[in-house]
């Protein structure tokens, strides 16, 4: 057991590394609070990143030079998020899914080939490397399917689903409305 312990504590480590590694420049403009508008990746990735860099307020774009903020919606759950913020945990490998669901979520991605445990485990995991408490992991259900309840400071609860669709894992998240944007 001693051998085992030691080799989470290692992939909890090597884990949160990856995790701040990925994680964006807060300078830097971020994709996913770019999208969380509605403007399409390929105008985000390019018109918005030059705008800020050159400083220039009349350059072309579609919306207003201020970075945009994302919305909040109401659901059966309780008020979310639009969008995650940047930095928020994603399984490697995963792709934006967000016509996967018509309900309303705050990020929604497809793992292609993988266990719905081990991305449960590893989610539960990586939000409690980015100081997220679990409250509950419940599962498997009748479908396969597992979901996540994690709470931060104050008012903040999080919802992670994980449901095997066909070959496909579907992961979506209900970030709450008490979390920091």
């Amino acid at each position: 057991m001693h051998v085992r312990s030691r080799h989470r504590s290692a992939l909890l480590v090597l884990l949160a590394l990856v995790v701040a590694a990925c994680a964006p420049d807060p300078g830097s403009p971020t994709p996913a609070a770019t999208l969380a508008d509605g403007t399409p990746a390929s105008s985000a990735d390019a018109t918005p990143a030059a705008t800020e860099v050159a400083g220039a307020s009349d350059a072309p774009s579609s919306g207003p030079s201020q970075a945009p903020t994302v919305s909040q919606t109401d659901t059966e759950w309780g008020r979310i998020w639009d969008a995650v913020p940047a930095g928020f945990p994603r399984y490697p490998g995963g792709t934006t899914a967000d016509d996967a669901t018509a309900d309303p979520v705050s990020a929604a991605y497809a793992i292609p080939d993988g266990d719905p445990a081990q991305v449960a485990d590893w989610m539960q995991s990586s939000l409690e490397l980015a100081t997220f408490r679990t409250e509950g992991l419940s599962g498997p259900f009748e479908d396969g399917a597992y979901v996540l309840d994690s709470v931060g400071a104050g008012d903040c609860r999080i919802e992670t689903r994980i449901a095997p669709q066909g070959s496909l894992i579907l992961v979506t998240v209900l970030y709450g409305a008490g979390c920091p944007a």
